[in-house]
């Protein structure tokens, strides 16, 4: 058992809609270890069961550019709860949207930038809630005694894909953008998370374990034809629609660590675009289609990359002692935002595509008795250590 500096943002209990009073609550934890490393589990109450969801979450706890390019999302622990966070593009007029003494994470755009859907314990249990993207207009979406967690918006704006517990196992659902019209979209006994729709909204991408190990599959939007795109054994994750939607970059540990590579949907025609003997991971496509940024510790440390689309031109845009994680593509193209830990904790970085202008969304990290502590608008955003 190790000690880990954790970051509590919920500790919803929940009882699964079909289990009965036979199966375990779980609650969802967020920590961050000594050396930086953060990560998202179930727990069963007691801590009898971990199951990790950071790297199958499409956004965890990282940058979410909106689609105007203008401002960034993401949430961060205040006091001992989480809230949701806008910052202009610039770094600058960073903003506590949720500011409630619930638990509130997982900022998810609307594609018109006036919405942000999220996770909200505020109502008793986790469930998915939409605001204006100044905070106001509340709005409960799910209400039920499972976690439920917003994953994608459809790209005309008029639903919303989520994964909730309520099956016992993390399934896919989708609903109307008021919360009516709630539709289960998969029913495997392995969690299916990860979910994201393609460009044109005719198909759902996603990372299922309904087979004991992780694989990528598609999925008409209206839940018919699942295919199974990777059949491997070892776990291929982390999927990632191409701008055209014609490919599909993911990550796979098919070759002992993990690698990127990339998928066309229809010839199933593969293609890898890291080949190193450590780790490249969280790939995300710019744009255009024409590159890929991703995540690799390659040089023993994580910094931020960028390749074209072929895997050619490799080149390192970050270059610091700190790691830095997950970039995310602004939509103009022009920039990159990334977790970076470069005080010791979790902020959002944005550089220029050329590694030039670094800014930094929250700079400032003082030390603070019983914890580090992270301010933003002058007030103190505490991580606790704890023991788990």
């Amino acid at each position: 058992m190790r000690d880990l500096l954790a970051i509590t943002l919920f500790a919803a209990v929940v009882a699964s809609a079909c289990g009965g009073a036979n199966t375990p609550p779980a609650k969802l934890t967020f920590y961050t270890d000594r050396f930086g490393s953060s990560d998202v589990y179930v727990l069963d109450v007691g801590g009898s069961r971990r199951t990790s969801l950071a790297d199958r979450l499409p956004w965890a706890g990282f940058p979410v550019w909106s689609p105007d390019a203008s401002r960034i999302a993401f949430y961060a622990p205040n006091d001992i709860h989480g809230d949701i966070f806008v910052a202009e593009a610039d770094g600058s007029a960073v903003a506590n949207l949720t500011d409630s003494p619930s638990e509130d994470a997982f900022p998810v755009w609307s594609p018109d930038a006036r919405r942000i859907a999220f996770y909200s314990d505020r109502g008793g249990n986790g469930d998915v809630y939409l605001m204006d993207a100044d905070g106001s207009s509340l709005t409960r979406l799910t209400d039920h005694a499972a976690v439920d967690i917003p994953f994608a918006w459809s790209p005309d704006g008029t639903r919303i894909a989520f994964g909730s517990l309520r099956d016992g196992n993390f399934e896919i659902y989708v609903m109307m953008a008021d919360g009516s019209g709630e539709a289960r979209l998969t029913d495997s006994p392995g969690d299916d998370l990860n979910a994201s729709w393609s460009p044109d909204g005719s198909r759902i991408v996603y990372e299922s374990e309904r087979n004991g190990d992780a694989d990528i599959y598609v999925v008409n939007a209206d839940g018919t034809r699942p295919v199974n795109l990777t059949l491997r054994p070892l776990r291929d994750g982390s999927p990632r629609w191409s701008p055209g939607g014609d490919e599909v970059a993911f990550v796979s540990q098919r070759d002992a660590n993990a690698e990127i590579y990339v998928m066309d949907v229809t010839l199933s025609y593969l293609t890898r675009i890291t080949e190193t003997s450590r780790d490249d991971s969280w790939p995300a496509w710019s744009p255009d289609g024409s590159r890929i940024a991703f995540s690799s510790n390659r040089d023993f440390n994580n910094e931020i990359y960028i390749a074209n689309a072929d895997g050619s031109g490799q080149t390192r845009l970050t270059d610091d002692p700190a790691p830095d994680r997950a970039p995310a593509w602004s939509p103009d193209g022009t920039r990159i935002a990334f977790e970076s830990y470069r005080d010791g904790m979790s902020e959002i970085s944005v550089v220029n595509v050329d590694g030039s202008g670094l800014t930094r969304i929250i700079p400032r990290r003082e030390q603070e008795a019983g914890g580090r502590a992270l301010r933003a608008m002058g007030r103190p955003l505490f991580v606790k250590q704890e023991m788990l």
